[in-house]
């Protein structure tokens, strides 16, 4: 049996924007019982955020199939880690993971009483509210031997306007200022690909839909997987040749890989 894992942003909408064909791609899986989980690096959301935020788009998924780099986040702190304080700077999905730790997590107020010298990890994801101060106190709290986490490396990411900056351009910030390498948790490395191995269960092969070479697609290149790329989101064609990661196969969008999968489907009757 085939699983399926698809990237959310720039391939089942953009923004506040649903693809067209996503929510019938989504059905179709579900109809036909072919097991599947969605793993954004937008941490901005936790699952339960994530899911109202389909159902408004019609896509109807239980949490469990949500996995976002917040929480592959949580669980990887929790499994690999020894309790300590959290300076976070992300969306309020992130806050709310790092939370859900129970270890403790120092705000800005705090840091500004100098509490972000008892700070062990200073954990990175894409922030909207973004300011100086926050960089500021992530630098002083890493320089002083906090652990330096990132969710994501996603650089940019798709919106209705066009391309806004991503938790990577927030990472670059605090690697400039901190002369320190973060661990970094989200596609296309191996603690995502983990958790939603485990969670697709007893599968024969998975499929990776995505829009972003160096995420999605390296991911898939990276642990096996049959690559899919979709022209919806970040990545272009002619990105393929600059980079030298190369899908499987390449599609307009997610329509056209539900005709693809019936089509399949029909041949196999």
């Amino acid at each position: 049996m085939i699983g399926f894992i698809f990237d959310m942003d720039g391939v089942l909408y953009r923004g506040n924007e649903p693809v067209e064909g996503s929510r019938e791609l989504i059905n179709f899986l579900k109809e036909n019982g072919i097991p599947f989980i969605f793993l954004t690096n937008n941490s901005t959301k936790d699952p339960s955020m994530y899911r109202e935020k389909l159902l408004s788009m019609g896509i109807d998924v239980p949490e469990g199939v949500i996995v976002t780099s917040g929480l592959a986040t949580r669980l990887y702190m929790e499994r690999h880690f020894e309790p300590g304080k959290i300076f976070v700077i992300g969306g309020e999905g992130l806050h709310r993971e790092m939370e859900r730790l129970g270890w403790g997590t120092v705000t800005v107020e705090e840091t500004r009483k100098g509490a972000w010298k008892e700070v062990e990890y200073v954990v990175v994801g894409l922030d909207p509210g973004l300011t100086y101060e926050k960089l500021k106190y992530g630098t002083l709290a890493i320089r002083n031997g906090a652990k330096f986490i990132g969710t994501n490396p996603d650089t940019t990411y798709p919106a209705e306007e066009g391309l806004y900056p991503g938790a990577g351009s927030i990472i670059a910030a605090l690697k400039a200022s901190t002369d320190t390498e973060p661990l970094v948790i989200g596609k296309p490395n191996e603690p995502a690909y983990e958790i939603v191995r485990s969670r697709l269960g007893n599968v024969d092969e998975i499929w990776m839909i995505g829009d972003r070479l160096d995420t999605d697609i390296l991911f898939a290149r990276r642990f096996g997987m049959k690559a899919i790329m979709v022209l919806t989101g970040v990545s272009g064609l002619s990105d393929i040749e600059k980079t030298g990661i190369k899908p499987d196969l390449v599609l307009p969008s997610v329509r056209e890989l539900l005709d693809y999968l019936k089509t399949l489907r029909e041949a196999s009757e």
